[in-house]
């Protein structure tokens, strides 16, 4: 597990499906364009002098790092809230949960249960469990 990857709402940057499924498909759409010799006409396809350096960078560089590296909505309450108290993650808060979790429960139920387990046994059960999901194939859907 990789440390910055952890977000302070308690997802998993790895486990998402940006990073889990469409990096890896970017990077193989990207070779097997390049294979067949598209970075030579692409500049010829309408929109293709824009999406072949977009496809690039996704295939070299992923798509997003992290909400504490600056991916993500800049206007999400509860990287700020957590910035503004100095937290990590926001289950090691004596606030949480509190309200700017409403949406993420809905949105990513196992989130509840996966903050608790970070609160009663730590980061590394959690982490244990984030590598799990992840050797399975799992991905966020949101």
């Amino acid at each position: 597990m990789d440390d910055k990857y952890t977000c302070y709402c308690g997802l998993y940057c790895e486990n998402c499906a940006v990073m889990a499924k469409i990096k890896p498909a970017a990077k193989t759409l990207y070779k097997e364009m390049k294979k067949a010799g598209f970075e030579e006409i692409v500049q010829f396809i309408p929109g293709g002098d824009g999406f072949w350096p977009f496809l690039k960078d996704m295939a070299e560089k992923g798509t997003c790092i992290s909400c504490k590296d600056g991916s993500g909505n800049p206007r999400c309450a509860v990287r700020a809230c957590a910035k503004e108290k100095g937290v990590t993650m926001c289950a090691l808060c004596d606030s949480y949960p509190c309200g700017h979790f409403d949406a993420f429960f809905e949105g990513y139920p196992m989130l509840k249960q996966d903050n608790q387990l970070l609160r009663e046994k730590g980061m590394d059960a959690w982490a244990a469990l984030q590598d799990e999901r992840r050797a399975k194939g799992f991905s966020y859907t949101g």
